[in-house]
């Protein structure tokens, strides 16, 4: 059992980890597997009975937490503007989101179809991360200004990276739901800047 000032930052790191693995794809053109797949196993878990069962074990969000400490942390040099812009447009994005209610029920159908494709196939498949691509594309991209990745064009320019960014962008989102749904609010990262941090350094030495 989680600490609850731990359990109530899951879902911000989690939005953290998928910018900084999206990061990871458009600058080196490869990403940390464990915590792909467990951002991307988050998007299908609709259901949860606690906040810890979206993304499994607390390691499964290491790059999310260290992401955190780096971010709000006091060192200036561990901060990334690049990652700080992500986060931000994935949290304007759900609010966008979350405001439409069309689009909430779109998000929830086509989900609820690759569910239904995991009947068939393994999640590592293509056809699961082509899908969740898509529903990124057709149904949350559409609400906002597009998002500007900054890479490598050769690893920005293969179709198989560009549906990995789109998928993680889409389990930034599902996070960012999951955050307001647990009475996160953007400007807690100000306010509440040393009490995030804090959990977040405590979650770290947990995985530690």
């Amino acid at each position: 059992m989680l600490a609850p000032n731990i359990e109530n930052q899951l879902a911000l790191a989690g939005v953290c980890q998928a910018a900084a693995l999206v990061q990871q794809i458009a600058r080196k053109g490869e990403v940390d597997i464990k915590a792909f797949e467990a951002s991307l196993s988050s998007i299908l878990v609709t259901s949860p009975e606690n906040p810890q069962q979206v993304f499994g074990s607390l390691d499964n969000l290491a790059i999310g937490f260290q992401t955190l400490v780096a971010q709000l942390g006091n060192k200036p040099g561990n901060k990334d503007a690049e990652v700080t812009r992500y986060i931000a447009s994935v949290l304007g994005l759900e609010r966008k989101l979350s405001r439409n209610d069309k689009a909430m029920n779109q998000l929830g159908e086509r989900i609820s179809h690759v569910q239904r494709q995991l009947a068939h196939v393994d999640f590592e498949n293509q056809q699961i991360m082509s899908s969740l691509a898509s529903i990124y594309s057709d149904v949350v991209s559409p609400l906002a200004p597009r998002i500007q990745i900054a890479g490598h064009q050769q690893h920005l320019d293969k179709v198989s990276n560009q549906h990995k960014v789109r998928a993680l962008l889409l389990a930034g989102v599902r996070a960012a739901v999951m955050w307001r749904q647990m009475g996160g609010k953007r400007r807690y990262i100000l306010f509440k800047r040393k009490h995030i941090l804090a959990s977040a350094v405590q979650a770290l030495r947990l995985i530690n």
